[in-house]
């Protein structure tokens, strides 16, 4: 059986939340599964080491509609291109009326989707009772990404530490002077190493970091691909960071991450994994949103005092 997967999620954790979910699909039908997901999703560096993903297969949607995939022609082109596969069963992981009448475009007879027009959901729900709906079986939330080349050449004499200083806007990201006073306490009782996860957007962040006193001790990601960065990732002793896809990454190699909610659905993204212990903004407890605007009342004296329990 030929089976295909629609994610169309565009962020880095989205590709990883869903993981489990695609790999039970996977082991219910005995066959590696194509995943039709967005280009942002960066699918093909974080499943490359993945053997029941064999084929990703982008969306190319753009902003100004000038993508292959875009409107009417675009539409029938995809159609087209996923009917030359001959997929047998096909898993829609949201509830567009678009991807099932792709889908039936397509010759795919059996067809598994959210409801139709669903717009909002907690992702990690939604994904684990429509898959255990389909496949009959309790699925795990917890994400384990396989990945290549993983050996451990970090000095031991070391914590070393990813610093998720990214986020997707201003309202998700913790000041960057923050984390520069969180490493300097650091430094003071530990010899520390410290690994900036973000890219050429967050230069002028990462630039600050690398003036200051723990800079001398950085190596920052902007010059790495997602795929060279799993393994410095998953040889790490702790995550500390925004809710940002670097987060989830952490978790999904095995990384204890401490994640700060300021802006989004901490039920959402920060309760699925027994590796992510969250802090939210004083005040609010299993309760922010999209909408907290908290970034000011992450308390500095909780992250440190979190941060050195869990690197005992």
């Amino acid at each position: 059986m030929k089976v295909l997967v629609i994610q169309q999620r565009m962020g880095l954790g989205d590709a990883v939340l869903y993981l489990p979910y695609i790999l039970a699909i996977s082991k219910k039908f005995n066959s590696p599964i194509s995943l039709l997901t967005s280009k942002n999703s960066k699918a093909d560096q974080l499943f490359s080491g993945e053997e029941k993903i064999n084929e990703i297969i982008f969306l190319d949607r753009k902003k100004d509609k000038s993508g292959t995939h875009d409107g009417i022609k675009g539409f029938f082109n995809l159609a087209k291109q996923l009917k030359e596969k001959k997929f047998d069963r096909v898993f829609i992981f949201n509830g567009s009326l678009r991807y099932f009448l792709l889908a039936k475009a397509a010759g795919i007879k059996i067809i598994s989707q959210y409801p139709l027009f669903r717009t909002r959901d907690n992702i990690i729900n939604s994904a684990k009772v429509f898959t255990e709906n389909e496949i009959g079986s309790i699925v795990l939330s917890e994400p384990n990404l396989k990945i290549k080349n993983s050996q451990n050449k970090f000095d031991k004499e070391f914590k070393h530490i990813c610093l998720g200083i990214s986020a997707s806007g201003p309202t998700k990201r913790w000041g960057i002077e923050n984390y520069i006073n969180l490493c300097d306490e650091l430094i003071k009782t530990k010899k520390c190493k410290f690994y900036i996860a973000g890219g050429k957007d967050d230069l002028d962040l990462i630039n600050i970091f690398k003036k200051s006193k723990s800079g001398k001790n950085c190596i920052s990601f902007e010059n790495y691909s997602i795929k060279e960065t799993l393994p410095i990732i998953k040889n790490c002793d702790l995550y500390i960071g925004n809710d940002t896809g670097w987060a989830h990454i952490s978790c999904s190699l095995g990384v204890k991450s401490l994640t700060l909610f300021m802006d989004s659905p901490v039920m959402a993204y920060g309760k699925y994994s027994t590796r992510m212990k969250a802090i939210e903004p004083e005040g609010e407890k299993d309760s922010t949103t999209h909408d907290t605007l908290g970034k000011d009342k992450i308390s500095f004296e909780k992250v440190l005092s979190n941060t050195l329990e869990l690197l005992v």
